[in-house]
């Protein structure tokens, strides 16, 4: 499992011209399901994001979460974060889970996060959709769970 994690002031999600997500001060988080992750992947990943320090505390320094803060999470299933571009010029997804799987573990993560207190709203699995977001900081990160690495194919 990978997420790219932004720090934001506001996030939102469109889908066909649609607002179908909202949120204020917290975290828009970009997650890729690979193939091999599991449900302890899926726990884990929410844990990692509701107690991850990078927020400000009153001596400006990156010292509380989004626990601490009240902040609200916009998680957007984005499967390309397994894309493998290290061959050719079309990028290949064959480590990205199939699309029942990854909505499963999709859903889960944010069910969990939400199991932390933490305000949750989500892009749409499988559609295209439009993220705008405010990054704070800027403040991006990459998180990805130790476990759901994939092999390399070069060898």
């Amino acid at each position: 499992m990978r997420a790219v994690v932004q720090r934001v002031t506001s996030g939102s999600v469109e889908v066909d011209r649609l607002r179908v997500a909202r949120i204020g001060k917290g975290i828009v988080v970009l997650l890729g399901i690979c193939r091999s992750d599991t449900v302890p992947d899926a726990t884990w990943m929410a844990r990692k994001l509701a107690e991850l320090r990078i927020f400000d505390d009153d001596e400006g320094k990156l010292n509380l979460s989004l626990s601490d803060i009240g902040g609200e999470a916009l998680v957007v299933p984005n499967f390309t974060l397994y894309g493998d571009a290290r061959k050719g010029r079309r990028p290949s997804y064959t480590e990205a889970a199939g699309f029942e799987q990854g909505r499963t573990l999709f859903d889960l993560c944010c069910e969990s996060l939400e199991s932390h207190g933490i305000s949750v709203k989500r892009g749409v699995y499988g559609a295209t959709m439009a993220v705008s977001l405010t990054n704070d900081g800027p403040v991006t990160l990459i998180l990805e769970h130790p476990d759901s690495r994939p092999d390399d194919p070069s060898g």
